[in-house]
């Protein structure tokens, strides 16, 4: 099995729907995440503002494949609104 990162834009839902979802997901979960608190871009020209769509938080499931790790983020509370996103990266081992 693989490693993915889910980055989430836009934390919708409650903490009991996160529970209920992490739950379905099972031994998927890896890390369940945190959500974000702000952030700033560092660059070598500086540090700025994180630009728009601003990430909202993260988790770390196993998949055997990203078309899985894609199906298995459909369930998210974060998609419950319009504007709301889960972005799906493969990890690579180092």
């Amino acid at each position: 099995m693989k490693n993915f990162v889910y980055l989430y834009y836009g934390m919708e839902g409650g903490m009991d729907e996160w529970k209920a979802w992490f739950g379905k997901l099972g031994d998927k979960i890896v890390d369940t995440g945190n959500p974000f608190k702000g952030g700033k871009a560092v660059m070598k020209s500086g540090v700025s503002d994180v630009k728009d769509p601003v990430p909202t938080g993260y988790s770390i499931v196993k998949a055997e494949s990203l078309d899985e790790a894609i199906e298995m983020s459909k369930g998210c509370p974060s998609l419950g609104s319009d504007d709301g996103a889960v972005c799906v990266y493969e990890t690579m081992p180092m």
